[in-house]
């Protein structure tokens, strides 16, 4: 069996895509995953699996989404493993700082890293940094400046809607913990955060 983790883009977001987190889990568990657990309220979910195409995971995931809940919801699946190496080749500027914001985009198939790179800019080097590895990308800015970034507008990019989904420094490297067994995992569990920890999510 494998760890995965399901990423859902846009859920409970501004009152829209209700979606409990309880509800997840035992939607989850209705298709057959195992050892399933949820991480905070903004759609991550823990699950083991046999072998299969990411991408193939994807459409099951978003299926049961469809299926559960009425929603349209895309759906990034990465294996623990493939996030934990992702993590590990994360630029040097990356989550460092107090005073920035540190994201992690994660592409969700067919796109690919570099076509999101294309799309969305070279980074304006005076207030933003991007790199990526993988289907993981990293991206840090000043707080101070964030509304002057390329990267702080891909959220309202019609062309990104199926393409991306964000989580915060904090809640990447907390999965990536929690789906190789550092912790426990819970929809309630926020920990502590700075400004460089606020949660996002879309």
């Amino acid at each position: 069996m494998t760890r995965y983790i399901a990423l859902l883009r846009g859920v409970n977001v501004g009152g829209k895509h209700i979606v409990k987190m309880a509800d997840l889990k035992a939607a989850f568990e209705g298709h057959g995953f195992g050892n399933v657990t949820t991480y905070i309220n903004s759609g991550n979910v823990l699950f083991d699996s046999g072998a299969w195409d990411v991408t193939a995971l994807q459409n099951i995931c978003e299926k049961i989404i469809a299926e559960s809940f009425g929603l349209d919801i895309p759906v990034c699946v990465i294996s623990a493993g493939e996030l934990a190496e992702s993590l590990k080749r994360a630029p040097e500027w990356w989550n460092k700082g107090p005073d920035a914001r540190h994201d992690v985009f994660f592409v969700i198939p067919p796109a690919a890293a570099s076509e999101i790179v294309a799309h969305v800019g070279e980074a304006k080097e005076e207030y933003e940094k991007a790199d990526y590895y993988g289907r993981v990308i990293f991206w840090s800015a000043p707080v101070a400046t964030f509304s002057r970034t390329r990267w702080s507008k891909i959220s309202k990019d019609k062309a990104m809607v199926r393409a991306v989904t964000a989580r915060n420094a904090n809640t990447a490297l907390k999965l990536s913990a929690l789906a190789n067994g550092k912790g426990m995992a819970s929809e309630n569990n926020h920990g502590k955060m700075g400004v460089s920890g606020m949660h996002i999510s879309f």
